[in-house]
């Protein structure tokens, strides 16, 4: 089920629509979330505008680690393999350092994004996508390209002034800040990813509950070729424990990598009670080369700026026919590299459902659903990364810098940590203990992929998920109705292998069942609705050698699977059904629950 050109050509349009409507929705912001639900818009044949008050994107890399299940939303939009070609592969995201400095001793490392000898196996069979490092400055160009060019509106320079709600569609006002002129666009709906600082969600009033600015962070962009330092010991993250970084709840200083090995950030926490740190020339200069190590370093300082840790969520994320999602609804620190690929998540959910309220596939009920599912995400989120940062406690109690005169340094660190005495070996375990602790930032596979959607939309098994492993750590995988669908691989007509993953999706619901399911295809027949497929796996193009589906699938394989636009399963009939009229009474009831309609 591959896009193909002619898919982007049909906008959804009538007389009704072109007289009264500008377009269908007008999303707010460009960002992540706004270009994602853009695109998506665009894709499913929907008339969208997007606008951004800048005169074009992310001028800095923010945002970076694309988890696999953000990986494939961008392969259901047919991006995954554009979007490799900007990304730090996989195989270098790896080994995450705690160092004294990049050329200085180390004092442990932690292999990371399920590159691990115990956890990559993992991750390989969880998802058809592999995790990557796509910088923002890279992720957002990519998004508004693909957008445009399958029909959305791109609109830059132009600022939101504000909005009236009129019940049957939204009047908004905007402001072009090139020719300094407001005017005003009708749509169907709005949405709000006008970031952290929302003004369409103060204006809905959506309740946000949460702290802002509780710590602070220096981040100091620059280039300089660190290769001889990384190269034989890849990866984007490197934790430097040392004096002249152990300010704050982590306490220690960081060297992320951009691209490698030449493109840099130095990060370190400041008081923010003290005011403004001293960001001069030469105190930066000074901290970057202690943080690699080397004092004659010539780095070149790209860009200086300072960042705030924010731990907030919204309540709900709509009200009425606007639509807030993203950093307007889920704000927190980098920590567990969560960020960006909620904000695509929620584009994604909430896309496919404007797109069926707008062409008249459900009921704008549904529509209700995307802060059920959406907001318990966003909670989860933000705790998650807030919580990483807090984890970082147990690696300053055993790294002890200072010595009996209150002096700190390196090498007393060094000294007590690796000393053969029964208070180094107490040390040395509980260094052990707290690099374990880390997993849940940086091998969290099951805070990433395994959420659960309970809502209108979803239609629930009564029986409650029994959780055989740790939910955070590790994925598992589920056709239960709220899951997404388990990765399997199949065997396409050309003998390739093609996803579970691949014949779902693509702005459509799927129905899937086995070879013996044909009732479920006479049932999909006489209902004739223009959004449903049907699988049967065994059949040429789903073929089943391995048996991964098969063991998988924990339904009959004469029973189905209603699989979402977005690839979360719908509801399930876990027995075999035998019967056309049987499976077209329970497909159609079914049917009308998710989409709040009546066939």
């Amino acid at each position: 089920m591959a896009y193909s050109p002619q898919d982007f050509t049909s906008q959804t349009t009538d007389d009704t629509a072109d007289n009264e409507f500008d377009t269908d929705v007008l999303v707010v912001g460009m960002g992540p979330m706004g270009a994602t639900a853009a695109l998506a818009l665009a894709t499913y044949g929907v008339r969208v505008t997007m606008i951004t008050q800048w005169s074009w994107l992310a001028n800095t890399p923010r945002a970076h680690i694309t988890n696999q299940r953000a990986v494939e939303v961008l392969r259901d939009l047919g991006l995954e393999e554009e979007a490799v070609k900007y990304a730090v592969p996989w195989d270098q995201m790896g080994d995450a350092l705690f160092t004294t400095s990049l050329a200085g001793p180390e004092i442990a490392r932690i292999q990371t994004w399920g590159t691990g000898d115990d956890r990559v196996g993992d991750y390989i069979k969880g998802s058809p996508c592999p995790m990557l490092d796509i910088p923002q400055t890279f992720m957002e160009p990519l998004l508004v390209k693909n957008a445009a060019e399958r029909g959305a509106k791109a609109v830059f320079s132009t600022r939101y002034l504000g909005h009236e709600d009129t019940g049957d569609g939204v009047t908004v006002r905007l402001l072009n800040r090139v020719s300094n002129q407001e005017y005003t666009v009708r749509a169907k709906f709005l949405v709000g990813a006008d970031g952290a600082k929302s003004q369409i969600a103060d204006e809905i009033g959506l309740h946000i509950e949460g702290q802002v600015a509780r710590a602070g962070t220096a981040y100091i962009r620059f280039n300089a070729d660190l290769s001889r330092f990384v190269e034989h010991r890849p990866s984007i993250l490197h934790w430097i424990m040392n004096p002249a970084a152990d300010f704050g709840e982590i306490g220690m200083g960081l060297l992320r990598c951009v691209r490698p090995w030449n493109e840099w950030i130095a990060g370190w926490g400041f008081n923010i009670e003290a005011g403004e740190p001293d960001l001069s020339e030469e105190t930066i200069l000074q901290q970057i080369r202690t943080l690699v190590g080397d004092p004659t370093l010539e780095p070149e300082i790209v860009s200086v700026s300072t960042w705030f840790v924010n731990q907030q969520f919204a309540h709900t994320m709509s009200k009425g026919r606007v639509f807030c999602g993203g950093d307007a609804t889920h704000r927190h620190p980098p920590s567990s590299g969560l960020g960006s690929n909620t904000c695509m998540q929620d584009a994604h959910n909430l896309a496919w459902k404007l797109a069926y309220v707008v062409k008249g596939h459900a009921g704008t009920e549904l529509l209700e659903s995307y802060s059920e599912e959406r907001v318990p995400v966003g909670e989860q989120i933000v705790k998650r990364a807030n919580q990483s940062r807090a984890d970082y406690a147990p690696f300053r109690e055993c790294w002890q810098t200072a010595d009996s005169s209150g002096e700190k340094s390196v090498a007393t660190g060094l000294e007590r940590l690796n000393a053969p005495t029964p208070e180094g070996e107490e040390l040395r375990a509980h260094l052990e203990k707290a690099l374990d602790l880390k997993n849940y930032e940086f091998n969290a596979h099951g805070t990433e992929l395994n959420q659960r959607y309970a809502s209108g939309a979803v239609v629930l098994e009564e029986t409650e998920e029994r959780w055989n492993r740790d939910p955070q750590l590790y994925l598992q995988a589920t056709t239960r109705p709220g899951a997404k669908i388990p990765h399997a691989w199949l065997v396409g007509k050309d003998g390739k292998r093609v996803s579970t993953l691949d014949i779902t999706g693509k702005g459509r619901f799927t129905l899937i069942t086995g070879l013996s399911g044909i009732a479920w295809e006479s049932a999909t027949a006489q209902l004739a609705l223009p959004f449903l497929d049907t699988v049967l796996v065994g059949r040429p193009g789903y073929e089943d050698p391995y048996k991964y589906w098969a063991r998988k699938r924990e339904i009959a394989e004469a029973g189905a699977l209603l699989v979402r636009p977005d690839g979360v399963v719908a509801w399930r009939h876990t027995e075999a059904v035998r019967d056309a009229e049987t499976a077209r009474r329970l497909l159609k009831g079914a049917i009308e629950t998710v989409l709040s309609v009546t066939l």
